[in-house]
């Protein structure tokens, strides 16, 4: 088991998505019932334009992938234009061939939050696990909704978020943190380092530290993203922003 995710730099963000959208895309050619593990955030939309392109182009077939999002916010019903089913709707799903029956996410409006996650769980244990998990990563090193805590939760749970990881989803709340829920659902670290691969993407220089300690530092609960030191095969694409720290 290796120690430390193999690391890719690529000269811009535009180059780090293209290089990754080819990677779906081969993966879905090789298996067309490839599972998805795929993230929200800022991060992945230029991820999910150029995967528009190459479906547009005839290189990257939807029709028998299944997908799994990480998280979603905790009170939000899909329907809900903040939400992160909505936010997949638009930047990918609306344009691609994907087969609704085929797309999982959580369910945000849940009357039992506990009893969501453990059918989350339940549903990806059904379709095989997850073959292809990517990641974003926010400042504090959490990914998904697994934020910096004494302990990590190991597979879908319920979460209070970080006043950090708040803002950086103000965005989707017309720019106000204090809209943005409490809390939220997420696949636990377990449920991530089950994939059997795993690829993180971040982009730009207010990522650079955080990246470092993920590849250099120790493993720790205080910072999540760490565990992908653990993983069989997992890898970081960055640009040379967020990298710049481990270039040369």
């Amino acid at each position: 088991m290796q120690r430390s995710p193999r690391v890719l730099i690529f000269a811009s963000a535009g180059e780090v998505a293209e290089a990754l959208a080819r990677r779906v895309g081969e993966a879905l050619a090789h298996k067309p019932d490839l599972v998805l593990g795929l993230p929200t955030g800022r991060t992945p939309l230029l991820l999910y334009a150029e995967l528009v392109r190459l479906h547009r182009a005839g290189e990257a077939d939807f029709s028998r992938a299944v997908t799994f999002n990480l998280d979603e916010f905790l009170g939000l019903p899909g329907d809900h234009p903040s939400s992160y089913r909505a936010f997949m709707r638009r930047h990918l799903f609306d344009h691609v061939n994907a087969d609704p029956s085929r797309m999982n996410f959580l369910d945000g409006a849940a009357l039992d939050p506990l009893q969501e996650c453990e059918r989350y769980e339940g549903a990806i244990d059904a379709a095989g696990g997850i073959d292809l998990q990517i990641l974003g990563i926010g400042t504090n090193g959490h990914v998904g909704f697994n934020e910096p805590a004494t302990e990590l939760e190991a597979r879908t749970h319920r979460v209070t978020l970080k006043p950090e990881t708040r803002h950086s989803n103000a965005g989707l709340f017309g720019g106000h943190p204090d809209r943005v829920p409490t809390e939220a659902m997420s696949m636990g670290m377990g449920t991530i380092l089950h994939a059997r691969e795993a690829v993180l993407i971040a982009t730009g220089e207010s990522k650079a530290r955080c990246v470092a300690r993920v590849v250099n530092g120790p493993i720790t609960t205080a910072l999540p993203a760490s565990f992908l030191q653990l993983h069989r095969h997992a890898e970081i694409f960055l640009d040379r922003a967020a990298g710049q720290t481990l270039d040369g």
